[in-house]
């Protein structure tokens, strides 16, 4: 059986144990915390998140000068964290008005924000171009032409840069794979001179640059050298035959984390070591000036910052088969282990020095056989109020969470020093109702 102390190395860094035997993350007693927000809770390591900012511009800013790092906000974005990203120095990478809207909400600088998506809507794209966004990621023919016609109603010339499908498989889940031809996200390689020929054509459109995502939950540096082999001889032969410049490269994200204690993830400088080397040898190999390298981070930047907290309710135990541990939340707030089987680990906040006794699964409170949080994972006893931390849920959980069963999403804070600030409350029944008509 695996201690719990050790699944500690899951969690935001500075997380200990008090003398109580309760779990502290960045100053806060999170038995506390659980009493005093209420759960299912989320909470946030203000300083593990910036040191991850922080990793990121340094560990490629030292190896290609002028690595612009886009954080991408489909991970979780809300009012708080867009200000933190800024004075951290990375811009965003939007994908729906309502991702444009949060960010301009708190007056972010609109010249570092990258609006992608395979399906932009006309009132989308008017939003970006009038709030002169940096960059828009054109996927598809369609949106070539749609937008060059609004940037010449606006009198506008955006610049873009064309996202492709490089063929590369990352070896992750299909589910969130992207960068293979079977996907619904970009031009395919073989239709990436048309996109090329047709963007240059276009007197509203500024091409300046490619991108490819490759997926998410990479482990492997091997898919990222294939993909920018493959596109940087791309550019070069656009370069030769249509006189296309590659300003900028956008690889991406997909940059893994560790979410198991069996599953370790490579550290950021591995990444950074041979994206760098592969952009600057391909480069020079093909006689093409270095592009401005972009670079685009989401869950490896908040995942481990984020931990769940729930309440445990209901014990059942079916001798002989399983021993079900019911929390507060699951699938509602969560919808990673039922959506494609994501893997997580949990500690008892309240026991953290009790020895572990048994296997039990840790399930949700709402009405599927599949809201299983965790199966089978080596516990002290559970009883009825102890407090169940999940570590890793800084990312997609509470961007795909749902009000299931009219249940409402959870309340989210930030902690540092001791101290906790919301961020987000807890919903209420009149924010469930807020848009009914009768």
């Amino acid at each position: 059986m695996v201690d719990q102390l050790a699944r500690l190395a899951l969690f935001p860094k500075a997380t200990r144990v008090n003398d109580q035997g309760h779990l502290v993350i960045g100053g806060c007693d999170t038995v506390e915390l659980a009493a005093e927000f209420g759960t299912p809770l989320y909470l946030f390591d203000e300083q593990h998140l910036r040191d991850k900012c922080a990793d990121f511009v340094n560990e490629f800013g030292q190896r290609y000068a002028g690595t612009t790092v886009i954080y991408a906000c489909k991970a979780f974005i809300n009012k708080a964290i867009a200000l933190l990203l800024n004075e951290e120095g990375l811009g965003l990478d939007v994908v729906s008005g309502g991702e444009l809207g949060i960010a301009r909400s708190v007056g972010f600088p609109p010249e570092k924000v990258y609006f992608h998506g395979n399906n932009k809507s006309a009132d989308e794209i008017s939003m970006a171009l009038d709030w002169g966004i940096g960059r828009i990621v054109v996927d598809n023919f369609h949106e070539l032409k749609m937008l060059n016609e609004i940037a010449g109603e606006k009198g506008c010339v955006p610049e873009i840069l064309l996202r492709l499908s490089p063929g590369v498989d990352p070896h992750t889940h299909s589910y969130i794979t992207t960068g293979t031809v079977d996907s619904k996200f970009g031009f395919p390689l073989a239709s990436g001179e048309e996109a090329v020929v047709s963007s240059l054509a276009l007197s509203n459109l500024k091409p300046v640059g490619l991108h490819f995502h490759l997926g998410s939950l990479i482990f492997e540096i091997e898919p990222y050298q294939q993909a920018i082999e493959l596109i940087l001889g791309f550019a070069a032969d656009m370069r030769r035959k249509h006189g296309f410049e590659l300003g900028e490269l956008g690889i991406g994200g997909g940059f893994a984390v560790q979410y198991t204690l069996d599953t370790p993830a490579l550290p950021v400088s591995a990444y950074a070591e041979l994206i760098a080397k592969s952009v600057r040898h391909k480069s020079q190999e093909l006689g093409i000036p270095l592009p401005q390298l972009v670079i685009e981070p989401g869950r490896s930047v908040v995942a481990q910052a984020g931990v769940a907290l729930y309440r445990a309710g209901v014990v059942k135990d079916i001798p002989g088969v399983r021993c079900y541990v019911s929390v507060d939340g699951g699938m509602a707030d969560n919808i990673r282990p039922a959506l494609y089987g994501a893997k997580q680990e949990a500690v008892v906040a309240n026991r953290m020095t009790e020895k572990e006794g048994r296997e039990v699964t840790i399930a949700g409170k709402f009405c599927e056989s599949g809201d299983i949080l965790i199966r089978d994972i080596s516990l002290p006893q559970v009883e009825a109020g102890d407090v169940i931390a999940v570590p890793g849920c800084g990312a997609y959980c509470l961007p795909e969470a749902m009000n299931y069963n009219a249940s409402f999403k959870p309340a989210v804070v930030m902690v540092k020093d001791g101290q906790a600030r919301l961020i987000r409350r807890r919903e209420t029944l009149e924010d469930l109702m807020r848009c009914d008509v009768l």
